[in-house]
């Protein structure tokens, strides 16, 4: 089969696996972000708010389904469901109706949360407005599920894309999809958050910059400038950390080829200046419109999101979580160490290709950026830290390089050894 029918393939492959879950896969953040989509759709805000609930609980009330359908002691007992979306449809409806009757109207969010809470929603309208042809044409149910599927397609064709322009071999380039699919970067990218976009977007940044290394300056730059423009509503503080990551991973590269006597590259150059630009743009522009600020958020992460009185000294909690948070985190990281053993061998293939594992370690490094930002050890999954795992995802193949480089003459061998023996 042709290079673009393995890539079809294995993104339709992975696509009729996740109808083994078209709903339940929510969090408590993605219901700002669906009520938001409907708004903007032209539903008003109760109805925008009834039908985000009613996808919520359809989830909830599915799982429960599911949950007793294997409990070894409710198993014969009769299905929850309808008692589970009822409750859940009764709570929800309940707590937005008494938010909506004291005057929280305004902004395309559904009061699900409070006030200052909802500004970083309000703040974040790229992945509502991705949403809004799905849930327009498909309802939410198989909307938020549609879009899901696109997004994480779409990340592990980036991924292949972006093996191909440093001409990785066709196998292993599919190689880097595919994990792309089965490493925790697909599934967080299934969940309806802003997570899918951002590995997409900083997955184009990547390409772009492979891209700018191999020759095609110009439409390298312009997709990694592209990606870090559209970041911006999706997540401003990714725009920020992506392109001063860039930036620094430039100014590397480009300083270690001056010191070997050779001339950074234009494309190397003008990455760094947009990388840089961009990090300063976007602290200008979220300044402008008035976006909540890093202690805002601060106060939101020490504050339980604003349900506990804010903190009179937050920078020195922050410094004393970080030490307590890392010692932790490497603690449980050492009991399971499958993800520090996935970024050993991604670094490793990574330092193969000097130059863009400079751009690589810089992309993945947001991940670790954004979860230096929010050291809290109860977050869901590790969504904040999921960018790292792009180190793996690209890096495992350029590991593997020379392996199938190697492998790839046995069949010329094979066949010259038929030819000699036949002229025997």
């Amino acid at each position: 089969m042709r290079p673009r029918t393995w890539v079809l393939v294995l993104g339709a492959v992975f696509a009729l696996f996740q109808l083994a879950d078209v709903t339940g896969r929510d969090t408590p953040d993605s219901k700002s972000y669906v009520s938001y989509a409907l708004s903007l759709s032209g539903e008003d805000k109760r109805a925008a708010a009834a039908a985000t609930i009613d996808w919520v609980c359809e989830g909830q009330a599915s799982m429960a389904r599911r949950g007793q359908s294997v409990n070894v002691v409710r198993y014969h007992r009769p299905d929850p469901a309808r008692q589970v979306f009822a409750q859940c449809r009764a709570e929800e409806s309940r707590l937005v109706d008494r938010r909506l009757r004291a005057g929280q109207t305004d902004g395309h969010v559904a009061p699900f949360v409070g006030p200052r809470l909802r500004r970083f929603f309000e703040a974040r309208p790229g992945y509502p407005v991705f949403l809004v042809p799905f849930v327009t044409a498909f309802g939410v149910t198989w909307g938020v599920w549609a879009a899901s599927v696109v997004v994480t397609v779409a990340g592990g064709v980036l991924v292949f894309l972006t093996l191909r322009a440093l001409s990785v071999p066709l196998p292993l380039a599919l190689t880097g999809q595919a994990l792309f699919y089965v490493l925790p970067c697909g599934p967080t990218a299934m969940r309806p958050m802003t997570e899918g976009l951002l590995l997409a977007l900083t997955l184009v940044a990547l390409w772009g910059c492979a891209l700018a290394l191999t020759g095609r300056a110009r439409a390298g730059v312009a997709l990694a400038a592209g990606a870090l423009l559209a970041l911006f509503p999706v997540k401003h503080s990714q725009a920020l950390f992506l392109g001063a990551c860039l930036a620094v991973a430039g100014a590397a590269v480009a300083v270690r080829r001056r010191r070997h006597g050779r001339a950074p590259g234009r494309g190397v150059t003008a990455i760094a200046v947009m990388g840089c630009s961009a990090a300063l743009g976007t602290v200008l522009l979220a300044r402008l419109l008035h976006y909540p600020s890093e202690a805002e958020s601060l106060q939101d992460l020490l504050t339980g999101h604003f349900s506990r009185p804010d903190r009179v000294r937050p920078w020195r909690d922050l410094e004393h979580l970080e030490a307590g948070f890392w010692l932790e985190w490497i603690r449980r990281q050492l009991w399971e160490p499958l993800f520090l053993a996935a970024l050993a061998a991604g670094a490793r293939g990574a330092l193969r290709r000097r130059a863009f594992g400079c751009f690589l370690l810089a992309a993945a490094g947001t991940g670790i950026l954004t979860q230096a930002a929010h050291p809290d050890i109860n977050i869901w999954g590790d969504r904040l830290i999921v960018l790292a795992w792009l180190l793996p995802v690209v890096g495992v193949p350029l590991l593997l390089e020379p392996l199938v480089r190697r492998a790839l003459p046995v069949p010329a061998q094979g066949h010259a050894g038929r030819e000699v023996h036949s002229m025997r």
